[in-house]
């Protein structure tokens, strides 16, 4: 009679809580690069908004320097269109402390054709011609 001997095999592997915490931590870390990336997409198009907004600004300032008016009207309002968007902008004229015959002018921008969604500001100073 021919006797058998019992063969311990170890079979090596992944439990299943090794399985379901390792995707656990893979899961967690998607959902960091996901997020990371809307992130960096919502900062992109405020910076391309903000810079935009910059140029308005500017070319509004340098048509004033151009004009050359004075005084120099309050209060004015107006748009532009830029990158294929309209932006509406308001000036404002500031008093400084040389006296009437330098003032100080603020261009402010906007998105919207209600002024409440300001984006950016820039100053410059005119003085009497």
């Amino acid at each position: 009679m021919k006797r058998f001997k019992s063969i311990n095999r170890q079979i090596s592997g992944f439990t299943i809580l090794e399985v379901i915490v390792a995707m656990a931590i893979l899961a967690t870390a998607g959902v960091a690069v996901v997020q990371s990336a809307s992130v960096h997409i919502n900062n992109q198009t405020r910076l391309q908004q903000h810079m935009f907004a910059g140029w308005v600004a500017s070319n509004r300032l340098n048509e004033l320097l151009i004009e050359k008016k004075w005084p120099v009207e309050k209060g004015k309002k107006g748009e532009m269109e830029l990158a294929g968007q309209e932006w509406f902008w308001q000036q404002k004229v500031l008093k400084t402390a040389f006296g009437e015959d330098l003032v100080a002018v603020k261009i402010e921008v906007f998105s919207d054709a209600n002024y409440e969604n300001y984006i950016t500001e820039q100053i410059t100073y005119l003085s009497k011609p």
